[in-house]
């Protein structure tokens, strides 16, 4: 008995096996000839050869390796020197502005693409409790005044002393109220209540004002380092501290008004009136650019930089303006690589490469806008030489 139920269990387990056998072997072999099928067929001469199949990818001409740009791909086709992904800009760069004390957003006075000068009021905070502490500081500072000048006479040394305070502390109020009459005729030029002529005086009158200033601290450093100078009395430290409070009180007020540190053209303007303004990085209240001369700031890979020198000639390209070549030249090289800044994502990675930045000179007006990706091509020495030997 036990014999036959061993001879059906072995009978069972040949039976299963031969079902698995018919089963998976006909399918990876039909598996098998539809690879061969799909393979390319070279053949040479009277020979036929199956090509055996591969899951390897060419390696491209340019990669892009960490976050950086890859060089545009018809720099090699071209016969260019090198190639590099690029930025355009105004002219020095783009100057992102601020405020320098918290405060709530008064007025703002420029448009967007407005053209503003060298220390026009660009934005204004509110100014009401600055004002009255200005006001209440004048006249501290002229009670100060009177009881000195009328209680002591003083000699010669300090006299000039004296004298040399006295002017710088005059200079300073009419630089501050040659700003004031500045800022009236720039707001009222852009609401048409005041012709050009007008407008030019009050910005001469800010810069004689400031002339008049430094020149009176000049003689104000000199006159203290005279030597055997007496100390002050009581009284002329008394309108020493007045007038401190006076400048401590004018400097806090002009930090709400936000200038333009140069000429140039509002780009982007992000301050809104009523918001809060607060001396952070992060809140930029506009960004001014001097859109007179544009440049192109480009990221040369480490292999192109010994192919690259000042005043090297090179041709700009857009996908804005398809076929059309801008041309510039070479102005300035940075020192040492850095990480890349056009193409960054998120935080620095071990695999990102360093690139050395150059800057190219735009030549003439071009209808490039500040922010636009373009491709700068090198030309070889070569060519640049013929270039500049054609135009002579």
């Amino acid at each position: 008995m036990l014999k036959a139920d061993s001879t059906l269990n072995v009978l069972i387990v040949a039976a299963v096996l031969a079902l698995g056998v018919g089963y998976y072997v006909p399918k990876t072999l039909s598996s098998r000839h539809a690879e061969v099928q799909k393979a390319p067929i070279t053949t040479t001469g009277s020979t036929t050869t199956t090509a055996s199949t591969s899951t390897s990818t060419s390696t491209p001409s340019s990669v892009s390796t960490g976050n950086s740009s890859a060089a545009p791909k018809t720099a090699a086709k071209s016969g260019w020197a090198a190639s590099a992904p690029g930025r355009v800009e105004p002219s020095g760069g783009e100057v992102r502005i601020g405020a320098q004390a918290a405060g709530r957003i008064t007025e703002v006075l420029v448009a967007l693409n407005d053209k503003v000068d060298a220390g026009e009021m660009l934005v204004r905070l509110d100014d009401g409790d600055l004002i009255a502490r200005v006001h209440a500081a004048t006249a501290e500072l002229a009670i100060r005044r009177k009881d000195r000048d009328g209680n002591e006479s003083t000699g010669r040394l300090a006299q000039d002393r004296r004298t040399a305070e006295d002017n710088v502390a005059s200079a300073e109020r009419q630089l501050v109220i040659s700003r004031e009459e500045y800022d009236r005729q720039a707001k009222a030029r852009r609401t048409g209540g005041a012709t050009p002529a007008d407008f030019d005086k009050a910005r001469d009158a800010v810069v004689k004002a400031q002339e008049r200033l430094d020149s009176s601290r000049l003689a104000l450093r000199k006159a203290l380092s005279v030597d055997n100078l007496p100390a002050p009395t009581r009284q002329e430290a008394a309108v020493t501290a007045a007038r401190a409070e006076l400048s401590l009180a004018e400097a806090a007020l002009e930090r709400t008004r936000i200038r333009a540190p140069f000429a140039g053209t509002a780009l982007q303007i992000s301050a809104k009136v009523g918001e809060m303004a607060t001396p952070s990085p992060d809140n930029v209240l506009l960004t001014l650019g001097n859109t007179a001369t544009m440049q192109v700031k480009a990221e040369l890979e480490e292999r192109d930089v010994g192919k690259v020198r000042v005043g090297q000639l090179a041709v700009i390209r857009s996908d804005a303006f398809p076929g059309k070549d801008f041309e510039g030249k070479v102005s300035s090289m940075a020192q040492a690589l850095g990480p890349t800044r056009l193409g960054q994502r998120g935080p620095r990675k071990p695999t990102d490469v360093d690139v050395l930045e150059i800057v190219v000179d735009l030549n003439g007006q071009t209808p490039l806008l500040p922010g636009m990706r373009v491709d700068v091509f090198l030309k070889p020495e070569s060519a640049a030489a013929s270039s500049l030997t054609k135009t002579n």
